[in-house]
C-alpha cells in the first residue's frame, strides 16, 4: 500500500463540495411501477465526511448529516469519554471545505494526550463505515469504475426482494437484523448474510463469495437497508454493478455510484423500486437525467 495520501478531488469531481452540502435535498430518478416508467425527483437525506481533529491530531472520521456540528463535536467528545465535561471543551470550529467538514477541537493537554495514547483504537460500531479512517481524504477514495456485462430485467429485481424475507432467518426471530444478498442476473438469491450493522452484513457477503471464488460481478447486491456510501463503496470495490436497497438512498451514495458506474436502485418493494443513477442498465429504463 502506498504512503501516499489520496489526492485531493477535482472541483468537477462528483463528490467535491461535500463540505457545503444542505442536509436534505431533491434528486431525479426513474420510477418503476410494474412496466411503467416515469422520471420524478424527490428528497434525499445528504451524508458527508465529518473528521474530528484534537489539537491538530486527526481522530476519526464519521459520515453525516451536514447540520448541528457543534451538538455532534460535543456529543462525541462526551459519549466517547474524551472530555469529561462540556467545559472541557476549550475551542470547536467547524471547517468546510470541498471534500467535507472538519471539526477542529481544542481540549485541555492532559486529555489530548490521553486520546494520543488511544491511538486508532476507537472500535466501529454499528451503523459506522469509517469509524477509524483518520483524514477525509482516506475516506473519499477516488471511486473504482465497475464493467456492466449485461442489463437487468425489472422483473429479477422483483423476485430478489420477495424472497429475500423468506432467507432471513436470524431477523424473523429478532426482527432487528440487517440483510445483504447477492442475486444473480435472473433474481436467484445465491449468498444471504444477516448483521445488525448494515455494513458488517454486506463484507459477509462479499467474503462468502471471495472464499467460494465467486465473480461478484456476475450479480447484483439486495441490502434490506437504506443505500448509504459506504455500502456503494463496498460494491465498487467488489465490482458488483447494482445495489438494491429497500429504503432511499443518501445522496452522497447516490454521487459515488453516478462516478462509480453502479446501478444505485432504491426503495424495492413489491414491483416499484427508483432508479438514482445509471438506468441505461435497467431493461426499458431510460438514463437518468444529471
Amino acid at each position: 500500500m502506498s504512503d501516499q495520501p489520496p489526492p485531493a478531488l477535482r472541483p468537477d469531481h462528483p463528490l467535491f463540495g461535500l463540505g457545503y452540502s444542505r442536509p436534505v435535498r431533491d434528486r431525479a430518478f426513474e420510477r418503476l411501477d410494474g412496466a411503467v416508467v416515469s422520471s420524478g425527483d424527490g428528497p434525499v437525506a445528504e451524508e458527508v465526511p465529518v473528521a474530528f481533529v484534537y489539537n491538530q491530531r486527526p481522530h476519526v472520521v464519521m459520515m453525516a448529516t451536514p447540520d448541528d456540528f457543534e451538538d455532534f463535536a460535543v456529543g462525541f467528545s462526551l459519549s466517547e469519554e474524551i472530555v469529561r465535561s462540556p467545559d472541557d471543551l476549550q475551542h470547536v470550529d467547524v471547517v468546510r471545505h470541498g471534500q467535507g467538514v472538519e471539526l477542529q477541537i481544542t481540549v485541555p493537554a492532559e486529555a489530548g494526550d490521553r486520546l494520543a495514547a488511544r491511538g486508532r483504537q476507537l472500535a466501529g460500531r454499528t451503523g459506522c463505515g469509517l469509524c477509524g479512517v483518520e483524514t477525509i481524504a482516506e475516506a473519499l477514495r477516488e471511486p473504482r469504475r465497475v464493467t456492466w456485462r449485461e442489463p437487468v430485467d425489472p422483473a429479477a429485481l422483483w423476485r430478489a426482494e420477495s424472497e429475500l424475507g423468506a432467507r432471513q432467518e436470524y431477523n424473523r426471530a429478532t426482527n432487528n437484523m440487517h440483510a445483504a444478498a447477492w442475486c444473480t442476473f435472473d433474481g436467484t438469491i445465491r449468498v444471504v448474510r444477516e448483521d445488525v450493522g448494515r455494513h458488517n452484513a454486506l463484507d459477509k457477503v462479499i467474503g462468502a463469495l471471495a472464499r467460494e471464488r465467486v465473480d461478484a460481478s456476475a450479480g447484483f447486491l439486495l441490502m434490506t437497508s437504506r443505500a448509504s456510501y459506504e455500502l456503494v463503496q463496498k460494491a465498487a470495490v467488489a465490482g458488483v454493478p447494482l445495489l438494491a436497497a429497500v429504503s432511499r438512498p443518501t445522496g452522497l451514495a447516490i454521487s459515488l455510484a453516478e462516478a462509480a458506474n453502479v446501478t444505485l436502485i432504491g426503495l424495492l418493494r413489491g414491483h416499484t423500486a427508483n432508479v438514482y443513477t445509471h438506468a441505461e442498465h435497467v431493461r426499458g429504463v431510460p438514463a437518468v437525467p444529471t
